[in-house]
């Protein structure tokens, strides 16, 4: 309520004021309404810059504000020690002081503003441990950690933006390292490795946030409080929080939907090299598996248990937990080509 009387107020000073500066150049009650329209226009720039600015976190807007300081400062400098002894002419100093003054101003703006992230100031808050706000923050869950491929997509790149890991996952990931359970034991140190690994990756931005909610308690609560709060997406490989997260509104990224999107497409005809790992539920039936670990059942693969064959896509199953291919031996279909080819068809004319 407080804000609108505020606006209210604004834009009523900029009329009035705009009304009473248009009537000292001329006491025409005409250009008297042009003022107060150019007033208002200005006030509505200024609530629009408010918006704006309401997003800009505060370590950048302090750093664009020293950025201006130091441009100014800079532009001083050089005007100072060039254009009193260079130009004598006022109608060519003007322009030049205003092309110098706004080159300098803007490029420190846009330093500082790109630089204030880095700004480190022990015992403020805000300053403790940089929460960038954007919808390129990407913010990892402990269960993508733990699961390790993330590493390496972020090695080619693909990923933009810093990655956010809060410390409440980094205390749920020790906890998982300390357990007394040998699985959950070695689940836990390897999200630890994944997480340093990603940390020397140079093209990456990794930042630990300190950012908690006391009154949340489950971890994966906490985490679409925090991408509320700095407007980022949830890295996950859950799907339970992939559900919630998109109820609430929340952008989730999810590794397993990434994998399945990128594994090849195989029709039936192709042809394709694998090896037979083992046998199959139905008789005769041989078991292989793609890089991607999709699943090709072969028929009458189970003696060629330990060889690596030829065979022929029959047909592709989609499951809920992905793919199966269909195939058979590729000299199996070879014969049965054969056999087609050599089917003799008699004429009319030879009965």
């Amino acid at each position: 309520m407080g804000s609108w009387i505020l606006r209210s107020l604004l834009l009523l000073i900029c009329g009035v004021s705009g009304y009473y500066l248009a009537t000292a150049f001329s006491p025409s009650p005409f250009v008297g309404w042009w003022g107060i329209l150019g007033g208002l226009l200005l006030a509505g720039f200024a609530l629009l810059m408010e918006r704006r600015m309401k997003r800009v976190p505060l370590r950048n807007l302090l750093g664009s504000f020293i950025g201006l300081i130091l441009g100014i400062m800079v532009a001083n400098l050089i005007s100072n020690a060039l254009f009193p002894n260079l130009f004598n002419n006022q109608q060519m100093i003007l322009p030049l002081y205003g092309l110098l003054y706004g080159i300098c101003g803007y490029i420190g703006i846009r330093i500082g503003f790109k630089k204030g992230d880095e700004f480190q100031m022990p015992g403020w808050k805000p300053f403790s441990r940089g929460l960038p706000r954007g919808e390129n923050s990407k913010i990892l869950d402990t269960s993508v950690i733990i699961d390790g491929r993330i590493a390496d997509i972020t090695e080619t790149g693909f990923v933009e933006g810093p990655l956010l890991i809060p410390q409440f996952v980094l205390g749920e990931l020790q906890h998982i390292a300390d357990s007394s359970d040998p699985v959950k034991r070695t689940r836990g140190k390897r999200g630890l490795e994944v997480l340093h690994h990603i940390q020397k990756q140079a093209n990456v931005d990794v930042r630990i946030v300190d950012t908690d909610y006391p009154s949340v308690k489950e971890v994966d609560s906490k985490l679409i409080e925090l991408a509320k709060e700095v407007h980022g997406k949830i890295l996950t490989n859950d799907s339970n929080l992939n559900k919630v997260a998109e109820l609430q509104g929340i952008e989730v990224l999810n590794i397993n939907e990434l994998a399945n999107a990128l594994k090849p497409v195989v029709l039936p005809g192709e042809e394709m090299n694998v090896k037979i790992l083992k046998e199959g539920k139905e008789m005769g039936q041989g078991v292989a598996y793609l890089d991607d670990g999709t699943m090709i059942v072969v028929d009458n693969g189970r003696r060629q248990i330990g060889k690596t064959i030829d065979v022929v896509v029959t047909s592709v199953l989609q499951t809920p937990a992905g793919r199966m291919i269909f195939a058979r031996l590729m000299k199996e279909e070879a014969s049965r080509e054969s056999k087609g080819k050599d089917i003799y068809y008699p004429l009319d004319s030879e009965f």
